[in-house]
C-alpha cells in the first residue's frame, strides 16, 4: 500500500513538472506574440499558460492580456483582466492608468477618474493622471450638451468585420476608397488581431442615393498582406496607400505606396522614397493641390508616439522632399494619426488618444496660420462626432458640413464601421395669432382670430418681408441664422374677422423684436398680436378742460396720448376728433364748446406731439349725439347718479375716416420705436 501511495505521489509530481513545463513554453510563445503585436493569439496562449503559470508570474500575464485585448478593442475583456491583475497586486502603476482609458472607452467617466487618480497616488506621471481627468470632465460635459451633428451607420456599405478610413475618389464626392476586413478580402487570416486581412474597395453613388457594394481594388493596389487608407489625387491620376508586409513572430514595418493610373486600372504600386524599414509609416493623405503628402510615423525627431508629419511633392519631377513634423501643437507624447486635409489646405484633421477627449481615439482639427503651420491649439470636435469609442478618419465633402467618419461606437455593424454625418440647418420660425382685443391666447377670454392682418417683418440683414394673416389669424414666418427683426402690424380695412368688425382693425401696439443671433439650436417664437377694431367712435380715456373753456387741464394731456400712441402705431390713418357736451345749456354755445374743444386736441397733437396735421380734423357735436337722453337721466335716484349720467355725455373720442395717409416726408423703410401707452385718470369733467 505505501508503495502505491509512493508511486501516485511521484505520478502526481511528474505531471505537475510537466505541466509547469508545457506552461513555462506556451507562456515564452505568448510573450513572443505579444512582443510582435500578435495580440490575438497571444491572448489565447496566456489563457491556456495561466493554469500552470507559478504564482509570481500570473500578475503579469493578467496584465499583458488586458493590454493584448485593449488592443484589439475589447475593452470589456480589457477591464477583467486589469482587475484581476490589481487584485493580484501587479506592482506597475501603469495598470491603473490604463484600466482608467478603458473605463472612459466606455463612457464610465466617474470610475475612470478614480483610477486616474490612483495612478497618481501610486507613483504614475502626474500630468498624464490630470490630464486624464481633464479629459473625463470635459467628455461629461460634451455628452450632456450634444451638438447638432446627426450621425449615421452606413450600414450599405459595411460589413461584420472592420470597415474604415474612407476618402473620395471623385470631384463630385461619389465615390468612396475605404479600407476593410470583410469576407472576400485577399490572404489568410491577420495573426496579429485573427480577422481577415485588410484590402481597399471602392463603392459609388447612384442616381437614388444608395451606395453600392464596395468592390475589391485591382490587386496592383490589393494583396495578401494588409493595405489601409487609400487616398486618391483630385486628378484621379495617383493613389497613396499604405502596405504592411508580414512575417510570422517578426513586426515588420508598414510603409507607404503609390500607383498611377493607367487607363482604367492601377500600375505597379511602388513604396515611396523616404520610407525606410526601422519605422513604421501609414495613414498618407494628399492635399487637394497636391503638392504635400501628409502621413503618420514614428520617425525620429517626433514628440513621443506616433507624429502627424508632412512632406513635399513635385508631381512633375516626381521628386519628394525631406518628411518635416507637424509640430506640438498637433502632436504630443502620445500618438496622433490618420491625417485628412481640408480642400483648401487650412484644416488638419487627425486623431489622437492624448489630447483631451472622450475615450480612445478622438478627432481633432487644427487650422494653419498666415505661415502656414499648425501652431494654433487645436480643438476636440466634441460629441457625437467622437465618442468614448475609437474615432478617426474624417472626411468632408468639401466646404460642406457634412462628411464621413470611422468608429467603432456602439450601434455599429461590425467593430470599426464608417458613419456619415451632417450638420442640419438650423430653423426658426415666428408663429402667433393676430386676434381681436377680449383675451391673450392663455387667457381666459380668447378674443377672435383677425384674417387680413398685414405683419412687416424687418431683419437686420437688410430684409423687409410681409406676411399676411389667414383666415384662422394664424401666421408663420421662417427666419434666418444669425438675424434680429422687428416684427410689426400695419392697420387697414382688409382686416376683419367672422362676426364683426367690418370696417377693419388698428395696428397693434406691440412691436416685437426677436433675434435668432447666438443661437445654436432650432427653435419656434410665438408672437400674438391682439388688435383694436375699428368702431364708429373709437374711445380713449377722459379728456378733461377747464370749466366752461377749451382750454386742456393738464392730466389731459396724458389721456391723449393714448391717440398719439394709435396714430403712431398706425401710421397710415386719418382721424376726426370728435367732442360732444351734455344737454345741459344753449345749443349753439354748446356745438360752439365743443367745436374748440375738439381742436383743443387737434392743436396739441400737431404743435406738441409733431402729428401732421393732415392726419387729424376736429368736429363739435354739442348736444346732439347723447349717449343718455335726459328721460333716462330724469329716472335716476339721486342727484349724484344723474350727474354721473350727464359726464358720459360729456365726452371726447375719435373716428377714422381712412387709412390711405402717406407721409411725404418718411424714409423708404420706415423703423418704428415700441412706445409706451399712456392713458389718463378717471376724473369726471367739469359741468359746463
Amino acid at each position: 500500500m505505501k508503495n502505491i501511495t509512493k508511486f501516485t505521489l511521484t505520478a502526481t509530481a511528474l505531471v505537475i513538472f510537466v505541466a509547469n513545463g508545457f506552461s513555462q513554453k506556451l507562456l515564452k510563445k505568448a510573450d513572443a506574440a505579444f512582443e510582435a503585436r500578435q495580440y490575438y493569439s497571444a491572448i489565447n496562449m496566456y489563457k491556456q499558460a495561466y493554469a500552470g503559470a507559478s504564482k509570481d508570474k500570473k500578475p503579469a500575464i493578467m496584465f499583458k492580456s488586458g493590454y493584448a485585448s485593449q488592443e484589439i478593442n475589447d475593452y470589456k475583456g480589457a477591464e477583467t483582466f486589469y482587475q484581476k491583475a490589481i487584485a493580484a497586486n501587479y506592482d506597475d502603476p501603469t495598470v491603473y492608468l490604463l484600466l482608467a482609458e478603458v473605463l472612459k472607452s466606455q463612457m464610465k467617466y466617474p470610475e475612470a477618474i478614480v483610477e486616474y487618480n490612483n495612478y497618481k497616488a501610486k507613483g504614475g506621471n502626474a500630468k498624464k493622471a490630470d490630464l486624464g481627468v481633464k479629459s473625463c470632465e470635459l467628455a461629461q460635459q460634451w455628452k450632456d450638451a450634444p451638438q447638432r451633428y446627426k450621425i449615421e451607420n452606413m450600414s450599405l456599405i459595411n460589413s461584420k468585420e472592420s470597415d474604415y478610413s474612407p476618402s473620395f475618389s471623385d470631384k463630385k464626392y461619389q465615390t468612396l476608397v475605404i479600407t476593410s476586413r470583410r469576407e472576400g478580402a485577399l490572404g489568410s487570416q491577420e495573426v496579429n488581431i485573427g480577422s481577415n486581412h485588410s484590402d481597399l474597395y471602392e463603392t459609388k453613388l447612384d442616381k437614388n442615393g444608395k451606395w453600392s457594394t464596395p468592390v475589391l481594388l485591382p490587386p496592383a493596389i490589393s494583396s495578401p498582406v494588409n493595405e489601409g487608407q487609400g487616398w486618391v489625387s483630385k486628378k484621379g491620376d495617383m493613389i497613396f496607400f499604405t502596405r504592411c508586409p508580414e512575417e510570422k513572430n517578426k513586426q515588420v514595418k508598414c510603409g507607404l505606396y503609390m500607383a498611377k493610373k493607367q487607363g482604367s486600372t492601377w500600375g505597379v504600386a511602388t513604396r515611396l522614397p523616404f520610407n525606410n524599414d526601422t519605422v513604421q509609416f501609414g495613414h498618407p493623405t494628399l492635399s487637394a493641390d497636391g503638392k504635400f503628402l501628409y502621413f503618420a510615423s514614428r520617425m525620429a525627431g517626433g514628440y513621443g508616439g506616433i507624429d502627424i508629419w508632412r512632406c513635399t511633392y513635385d508631381a512633375k519631377a516626381n521628386v519628394w522632399g525631406q518628411p518635416t513634423n507637424a509640430g506640438p501643437a498637433v502632436n504630443t507624447e502620445g500618438d496622433e494619426m490618420y491625417p485628412t486635409i481640408s480642400d483648401d489646405g487650412k484644416k488638419l484633421y487627425f486623431s489622437s488618444n492624448f489630447h483631451p477627449g472622450m475615450g480612445g481615439l478622438d478627432i481633432f482639427v487644427a487650422e494653419a496660420g498666415a505661415d502656414g503651420k499648425f501652431s494654433k491649439a487645436v480643438e476636440n470636435l466634441k460629441y457625437p462626432i467622437n465618442s468614448s469609442f475609437d474615432d478617426f478618419g474624417i472626411i468632408y465633402e468639401g466646404k460642406k458640413q457634412r462628411g464621413y467618419l470611422t468608429s467603432n461606437r456602439e450601434g455599429g455593424k461590425g467593430s470599426d464601421d464608417i458613419w456619415s454625418f451632417n450638420l442640419p440647418p438650423l430653423t426658426f420660425n415666428v408663429k402667433g395669432m393676430d386676434m381681436s382685443k377680449g383675451g391673450a391666447r392663455t387667457g381666459a377670454g380668447r378674443g377672435e382670430p383677425v384674417e387680413g392682418v398685414k405683419m412687416k417683418i424687418v431683419g437686420s440683414d437688410g430684409s423687409i418681408s410681409e406676411v399676411t394673416s389667414p383666415k384662422d389669424g394664424n401666421y408663420t414666418f421662417k427666419l434666418k441664422e444669425k438675424t434680429t427683426y422687428t416684427i410689426t402690424t400695419e392697420p387697414g380695412k382688409t382686416a376683419k374677422s367672422a362676426t364683426f368688425n367690418k370696417d377693419g382693425y388698428l395696428a397693434s401696439n406691440d412691436q416685437r423684436v426677436i433675434t435668432t443671433v447666438g443661437l445654436d439650436k432650432s427653435k419656434d417664437f410665438i408672437a400674438d398680436f391682439e388688435l383694436t377694431p375699428v368702431e364708429r367712435e373709437i374711445r380713449m380715456p377722459a379728456v378733461l378742460y377747464e370749466l366752461g373753456s377749451a382750454a386742456l387741464l393738464p392730466q389731459s394731456k396724458d389721456s391723449l396720448n393714448f391717440l398719439y400712441q394709435t396714430l403712431v402705431d398706425n401710421p397710415n390713418i386719418v382721424v376726426q376728433l370728435n367732442a360732444h357736451t351734455d344737454s345741459r345749456g344753449d345749443a349753439a354755445k354748446n356745438l360752439k364748446l365743443s367745436q374748440d374743444r375738439a381742436q383743443s386736441c387737434v392743436d396739441y397733437l400737431v404743435n406738441e406731439k409733431k402729428i401732421a396735421a393732415a392726419r387729424l380734423s376736429a368736429k363739435g357735436f354739442g348736444k346732439t349725439q347723447l349717449l343718455i337722453t335726459d328721460d333716462v337721466i330724469a329716472k335716476a335716484k339721486t342727484k349724484q347718479e344723474k350727474e354721473a349720467l350727464h359726464a358720459l355725455n360729456r365726452r371726447t373720442n375719435f373716428s377714422i375716416l381712412s387709412f390711405d395717409y402717406v407721409d411725404p416726408n418718411a424714409p423708404k423703410t420706415p423703423t418704428k420705436t415700441n412706445n409706451t401707452t399712456k392713458k389718463g385718470g378717471d376724473d369726471e369733467e367739469e359741468e359746463d
